[in-house]
């Protein structure tokens, strides 16, 4: 009987381990090493053809193409870049098209579509020559893998890496194995299975992290609002979300704590590695040989991810998607760092596609500001009390990295043949929410890269 992949989720009894195949064949793609030595094996050209139908109302649905959730629609995603102000003339993708993002394809930006939508002009959209050959599951779990990624590098061409382009007829050169279809249905419910308890996993860890960067934010707010003696005189502020500070410190306007200012555009092309990081609203993006301002310093985001604050210890670049500190008024950095993150951001941030935040809004905010000689002690405790809550994070962070790179290599070893699945016993559906419905959980992991990657080129 076929397992249909397109069924809720299903368990692998936990007794049964996959094993090799009995006989193996070298791969034309040196990176895959061996593969059964039944499987076909052609060339891209042969499976696939490249697509260019354009969209002529530009109304369809936005896809996105990341190196973590494969193509999907832009609107389920957390996505914070401009949006084009026409679509028309971008290219329309169909249910089981192969979609790639050209310009990341070395970084695995690629999947098959679900959706009849539309993706940039720069994209490449290939359909399949016969629909038998693959199974769609099938064809995106061996597509995205890191084996063949390194073929993608090797065939793009670009004067550095961050530029590299993958083009057509470099992709359909590739040669791909090709199991035959009972196998690729076998594979694709085994690896469904085990998706569901890998993502149970990560999303139990990711709710860990989420309590504990709420006790974080508690112990800040506490030390920055109301000081570190329990039995300081308080005075009334009126402000709701702070209603009383110490009755000897100020109650001032942010401006007369620091002086923010937007970040210096740096277009890639003209990014030289050197010693001095470059700082956006994702944080640290890489680095150059030239700064802007002397650190330590901080930034936040201007647009896309605000909120999030940056403490940078040596002098950096911050690019133009940031807003830094240029002035400190005399404060502390790392206390102005710390007072930073009390703001309510959100409540500054227009609604518009790419929510966005003017520094002269937060400029008029009302903060509580300390006494110049307190402001090291309070940084300072802060950092103590802080530092087993950022121990245990970072080992939890550590921890899903391990479980995605073991997702990636199981993924990665049953569709290339490495280990053979077709005797491993699948139970009744698992009760747990369907993939489709679970994919935001990638977005939890790398959403600032995903989102680099995603506006690199999407409008071209």
């Amino acid at each position: 009987m076929n397992i249909q992949p397109n069924n809720r989720p299903v368990e692998v009894k936990s007794n049964q381990r996959p094993a090799a195949y009995p006989s193996y064949k070298p791969a034309r793609v040196h990176w895959l090493g061996e593969i059964p030595a039944h499987w076909q094996e052609k060339r891209g050209k042969y499976f696939f053809r490249e697509i260019d139908e354009r969209s002529a109302t530009g109304e369809e649905e936005l896809l996105s193409v990341s190196h973590t959730t494969g193509v999907t629609p832009r609107s389920q995603k957390n996505v914070t870049m401009f949006k084009a102000e026409s679509y028309v003339g971008h290219k329309v993708a169909k249910p089981n098209d192969v979609v790639i993002n050209t310009m990341w394809a070395w970084m695995s930006a690629l999947g098959v579509s679900k959706h009849v939508g539309i993706v940039s002009p720069a994209y490449g959209v290939y359909r399949p020559l016969n629909q038998s050959d693959f199974l769609p599951e099938y064809i995106d779990y061996l597509l995205r893998t890191p084996l063949l990624k390194w073929e993608y590098i090797c065939r793009s061409t670009g004067i550095r890496s961050s530029r590299l382009r993958l083009y057509p007829d470099k992709f359909l050169d590739i040669a791909f194995p090709c199991p035959p279809r009972v196998e690729q249905e076998r594979m694709v419910a085994f690896l469904r299975a085990k998706e569901v308890q890998v993502r149970r996993l990560i999303r139990n860890k990711r709710r860990l992290i989420g309590l504990l960067n709420e006790q974080k934010q508690a112990i800040i707010y506490q030390a920055v609002t109301r000081g570190l003696s329990r039995d300081a005189p308080m005075k009334p502020t009126g402000i709701d979300w702070m209603p009383a500070v110490p009755a000897h410190w100020e109650v001032v306007s942010l401006k007369r704590v620091c002086f923010l200012h937007r970040g210096y555009d740096l277009p890639d092309e003209k990014r030289i590695e050197g010693p001095y990081p470059v700082v956006s609203s994702a944080g640290v993006i890489g680095s150059h040989d030239k700064f802007m301002t002397r650190g330590p310093g901080v930034a936040t985001g201007r647009y896309g991810s605000t909120g999030r604050l940056f403490y940078i210890e040596e002098d950096f670049w911050p690019h133009n998607t940031a807003l830094y500190v240029s002035q400190f008024q005399g404060n502390l950095p790392r206390y102005v760092f710390y007072l930073l993150q009390t703001l309510r951001y959100d409540e500054y941030s227009d609604k518009s596609a790419v929510p966005g935040i003017d520094r002269k809004d937060l400029h008029d905010i009302r903060v509580a500001k300390a006494p110049q000689k307190e402001q090291q002690a309070i940084a300072g405790k802060i950092d103590e009390d802080l530092a087993e809550l950022d121990q245990a994070i970072e080992k939890i962070v550590s921890e899903i990295r391990l479980i995605r790179e073991y997702r990636e290599r199981l993924i990665a070893d049953v569709v290339t043949g490495k280990v053979d699945v077709r005797h491993i016993e699948i139970s009744a559906p698992a009760n747990e929410l369907a993939l489709d419905e679970d994919e935001a959980l990638e977005e939890y992991l790398e959403p600032e890269e995903a989102e680099v990657m995603e506006g690199a080129d999407a409008d071209e």
